[in-house]
């Protein structure tokens, strides 16, 4: 049996690790290769006090799939070399936290470190980065890395499905359990070093998305967030996913879900609705989740880049023979660009494409504008790489054999197949007349916000600089990535409409200068304030915002696997003890035992609501003793209960929610109230008729006091928004009527205004 199923079983009993001894506040590192020996939880033992310490002061601690540290064997290979990866985002959101938070990183590496040099490295990296390696076993890091997260959620996520095995496969369950067993390595790393009642911690993107449950069943009061840097699929496209309930349940582990856009917070959203039946509110300008007692806050802010860094590289470009050579090299033309990473998602095909089309429809480009596309080396072994490299080359080939210039030196399309440092970037930022992107689903991309900050110039520079002259920008962005809703000034296109890309890609070069200038300082005024400091002081504020009461609750850890959750309930609020209702039950002179139908009495889905010959055995035991009286207190109607419960002679009854009231079968029928007219009924069944008969699903239930339309079967979305706006209708057109309007879980009920008497309520005494 596989280590991987192992841990898979251990997940779904609830067996989760735990960390034994004394806990120390500053991080010890265990690096033995492989999996950490799985050591016995007690549910009871979860760890947490009751008040957070006020004597050291908070940490953050950052959990990734990789450390934003750069590794490189020596030359002897004899160890390795570490140095800080600054075009890593993580390495910089920490500009944005206070300045006395210690920040410490999880993640693994991009090389192979051998198990004996392990220790040596994990120390070097505390020492000197502050950063604890995850190790994850080859077996495990393919399956999880390359197998999961690249052919199951990255194309997912980006809207792609598996329909056949060369797109993505079909859901396999070996690779789930690996990506499982790789986020509880993650967890056993944090294990080491968090101290549950100071830290922070903040997980990152899809890689880590059962990480949550693991810190929560550990740490009940941990306060944790979690940001998704990638897209989050509409719920058509997530309902396909085969664990697609394990990770929504895992996720809301997290006291903070942080999106790019709206659209993406929106979709995870409705996933939430439609397959956990979880509703969502608007609260003081947040939205927020309500989940057993916690309230989960979802934030919605796109991640920036780091200035003062972009900048300190601007002024070591503009030194370089590079900048020199590249406007030597593209004197007299007009250059768009391209930054991707060689991926099937980004629509670098379509680009060239588009390209073509402008030539073809503006001729007067031909021979000065010019297409340079950087391709970045792909991440990953994604779907279809070399099937996606060769279409480029081909088109590349093609439209330069049509619209080249071999005499003049000049070729429309520039292809530069190879990673490209950021130093080289800049430059061919510098010159850039106008930037394009038309990834067909992207969650943020940062090459617009850096082409604007480097057409801005060095800020403060007095001297002769390559980046001096005016203040003008263009770009031409994918409605579909993550930055679009930001950059107000693009020109926002569809990457699948080549016509009309190629003809915005003219437009952004043809535009008067002045009006570029506009463009770009809009564009730069947003990008400068809205910087990577700025997302991640934001996020660590709500994040704030959502714990500040996490050790003013009480909590319960319940549930097994992914079922796991935390249970958090007012302070004064007492667990009922076994024991003691026991004692008081039979303390008790005189008991009232008050049990509604549906959900207590009867399953709430049960298809045949009639009671079984059990419950009927029950309410007879109950009401055989002097002492009780018994009640089914429901909504139904009084018909079907006296059926349904004809044998139990003692019983009593609260029909249609106490208007119709029987204390025993040998009695009659009270009613609350007598007197009413129901000519009222006339007006609301023609308008339920109305929206029943465009709902889908819905039905209304006709009671003798009562009427009620019900969309349980209904689509949720749709059935809430037409609920909504019966309710506004009833209550406009029975303003004068002696009803109630009420809406119910999925529900709207019209009823008489009843007053019950203080002597009806005696009865009970």
């Amino acid at each position: 049996m596989s280590k991987s199923y192992v841990n898979l079983l251990d997940l779904a009993s609830g067996n989760f690790p735990t960390m034994e001894g004394k806990r120390r506040r500053f991080p010890r590192v265990n690096t033995a290769p492989g999996n950490l020996s799985d050591l016995d939880d007690d549910q009871a033992r979860s760890v947490s006090s009751d008040q957070p310490s006020s004597i050291a002061s908070d940490r953050m601690i950052i959990v990734a799939n990789q450390l934003p540290v750069k590794a490189k064997r020596r030359e002897d290979n004899k160890g390795w070399s570490f140095s800080w990866n600054e075009d890593a985002l993580l390495l910089h959101l920490k500009d944005g936290l206070p300045e006395d938070m210690e920040v410490l990183y999880v993640g693994s590496l991009k090389v192979s470190v051998d198990p004996k040099e392990q220790d040596d490295v994990s120390q070097v990296l505390l020492d000197k980065f502050r950063c604890v390696p995850t190790f994850l076993p080859p077996d495990i890091l393919s399956k999880f890395y390359d197998g999961f997260c690249k052919r199951h959620l990255w194309p997912l996520f980006h809207y792609m499905l598996p329909f056949s095995a060369d797109q993505g496969g079909r859901f396999d369950r070996s690779l789930w359990e690996a990506y499982i067993s790789a986020n509880k390595l993650f967890f056993q790393k944090v294990v080491e070093l968090i101290n549950p009642d100071e830290d922070y911690v903040w997980i990152h993107d899809y890689h880590l998305m059962v990480l949550p449950t693991f810190l929560r069943r550990r740490f009940n009061r941990v306060r944790m967030g979690f940001f998704l840097h990638s897209p989050f699929p509409s719920s058509e496209i997530y309902s396909t996913l085969t664990v697609r309930e394990e990770i929504l349940k895992a996720l809301l582990n997290s006291d903070v879900i942080g999106f790019h856009t709206f659209d993406y917070a929106r979709h995870f959203l409705t996933c939430c609705s439609r397959m956990l039946g979880l509703a969502y509110q608007s609260k003081r300008g947040y939205l927020g989740l309500e989940f057993y007692g916690r309230t989960i806050r979802i934030k919605i802010m796109p991640v920036g880049i780091h200035m003062d860094w972009i900048e300190s590289v601007m002024k070591v470009a503009d030194e370089e023979s590079k900048m020199r050579e590249l406007k030597q090299k593209f004197q007299g033309k007009t250059m768009l660009l391209g930054v991707d990473d060689t991926d099937i998602f980004k629509g670098i095909n379509l680009k060239l494409l588009a390209m073509e089309q402008m030539l073809k429809q503006h001729p007067s480009w031909q021979g000065k504008a010019v297409l340079v596309q950087i391709l970045n080396p792909a991440r990953g072994k994604g779907i279809d790489f070399e099937e996606i490299l060769a279409e480029i080359q081909e088109s590349c080939r093609r439209i330069n054999e049509q619209f080249g210039r071999p005499g003049y030196g000049y070729e429309p399309i520039i292809l530069i197949d190879r990673a490209v440092s950021i130093n080289e970037r800049i430059c061919y930022y510098n010159i850039a007349e106008c930037v394009v992107v038309t990834a067909v689903r992207d969650g943020m991309n940062l090459t617009p916000y850096e082409y604007v900050v480097c057409r801005q110039g060095i800020t403060g520079s007095k001297s002769c600089s390559n980046f001096d002259g005016p203040k003008k920008s263009m770009l031409v962005v994918s409605e579909f990535i993550g930055c679009s809703p930001s950059l107000s000034g693009a020109i926002r296109i569809n990457p699948w409409n080549v016509e009309t890309t190629g003809e915005a890609m003219n437009v952004a070069i043809s535009m008067l200068d002045s009006e570029k200038e506009l463009r770009h300082e809009k564009h730069y005024r947003y990008v400068s304030t809205h910087d990577v400091a700025y997302w991640s002081r934001s996020f660590l504020q709500d994040m704030q915002r959502a714990c500040a009461d996490h050790f003013k609750r009480r909590c319960w850890g319940i549930g097994f696997g992914f079922g796991f959750r935390v249970v958090a309930l007012d302070p004064n609020f007492r667990k009922l003890s076994l024991d003691a209702i026991i004692s008081a039950y039979r303390g008790a002179q005189t008991r009232a035992i008050l049990l509604d139908y549906d959900g207590t009495v009867m399953p709430q889905n049960s298809t045949d609501k009639a009671p079984s010959q059990k419950v009927i055995s029950i309410m007879n035991t109950l009401c055989m003793d002097p002492k009780n009286t018994v009640f089914i207190v429901t909504g139904r109607g009084r018909e079907s209960l006296s059926k349904w419960f004809s044998p139990c002679q003692r019983l009593g009854i609260a029909a249609e929610h106490g208007y119709f009231l029987r204390w025993s079968q040998n009695q009659e029928w009270e009613i609350c109230r007598q007197g009413f007219e129901f000519g009222w009924m006339k007006i609301v069944e023609p308008v339920m008729q109305l929206y029943t008969e465009s709902t889908d699903g819905s039905s209304i239930e006709t009671k003798e006091s009562a009427l009620v339309w019900q969309y349980r079967d209904a689509d949720p979305g749709f059935g809430s928004s037409q609920a909504k706006e019966m309710l506004d209708h009833l209550e406009s057109v029975l303003a004068n009527e002696p009803v109630a309007v009420k809406r119910g879980q999925f529900i709207v009920e019209v009823k008489p205004q009843v007053y019950i008497h203080e002597s009806q309520l005696l009865q009970f005494q």
